[in-house]
């Protein structure tokens, strides 16, 4: 059932398929985490990594407290965003004095 999808990155379908798997059988088992535990071990990733993707399928429904993949994403964009913007301002910080000091090079030849 392994499915990777580059640099041990699992499909999208693998990850709502295991987190259901878990939501499925966690009675069965006595905890969530002795489910995920025997889960993981079919699917192959380790038992923390399907932890993350329950907390955080829960996280989307509403279940558990903190940032929805959607709130992520956004925060993620917007610290991208925000890099290189502070990026673009060093460059026109710096391209600013190197053509103020050239203006004032210039006049004070003349």
């Amino acid at each position: 059932m392994t499915e990777r999808t580059g640099r041990g990155r699992y499909s999208p379908e693998v990850r709502e398929r295991a987190v259901r798997m878990v939501e499925q059988q966690c009675h069965e088992h006595g905890s969530q985490w002795a489910a995920i535990v025997l889960i993981a071990g079919k699917i192959g990733c380790s038992a923390q990594t399907l932890h993350n993707w329950v907390t955080q399928a829960e996280r989307d429904a509403g279940k558990r407290a903190g940032p929805t993949s959607e709130e992520r994403d956004r925060i993620k964009a917007l610290e991208r965003e925000n890099r290189e913007l502070r990026q673009a301002n060093e460059i026109l910080r710096k391209a600013s004095a190197y053509f103020a000091q050239a203006e004032f090079d210039r006049r004070s030849k003349t």
